[in-house]
């Protein structure tokens, strides 16, 4: 029994150090991101919507650019204190943290490729991730309405 158990171990650690040397930029194809309308002030906005976990996990990681008004919508499980990291995201983003009301919390940088958690300041339901200075640009700020359509 112990050199079975030995042969299945080794095969198990194989195929998992075989699996984790997939490109994980391929992994972008299983993950499909339907889109959502915003209502920021008096504009709307198409973003993708990561409602899953999986999507929430794979959010923008691996992309090379965003387009002007691209971004990522996020939506909790619960209302929780949130934070979010730049592993493997390339592009600089800005998060805006956004309670169960649809007011903006807090608005972040993020670093790309950090891992450190930048977290919301209160207990927030959703968030956005656009690209840097997006909400600066568009006079979006602490306090605005988010209506989601």
């Amino acid at each position: 029994m112990g050199k079975s158990f030995f042969i299945v171990a080794a095969l198990v650690l194989t195929l998992g150090c075989a699996k984790a040397q997939v490109d994980p930029a391929s992994s972008l194809d299983s993950v499909n991101f339907d889109s959502i309308s915003l209502e920021i002030g008096d504009k709307h906005y198409e973003v993708e919507y990561a409602k899953t976990f999986e999507q929430r996990a794979q959010g923008l990681m691996f992309r090379k650019a965003l387009c002007e008004d691209c971004g990522m919508f996020f939506k909790f499980s619960s209302p929780k204190f949130a934070g979010m990291w730049m592993k493997n995201t390339f592009v600089p983003l800005d998060v805006a943290f956004i309670d169960r009301n649809g007011v903006i919390t807090d608005i972040k940088p993020l670093t790309p490729h950090s891992l450190e958690s930048v977290g919301s300041s209160k207990e927030v339901l959703y968030a956005l991730e656009m690209n840097q200075g997006w909400f600066a640009e568009n006079n979006i700020k602490v306090g605005d309405q988010v209506t989601i359509d």
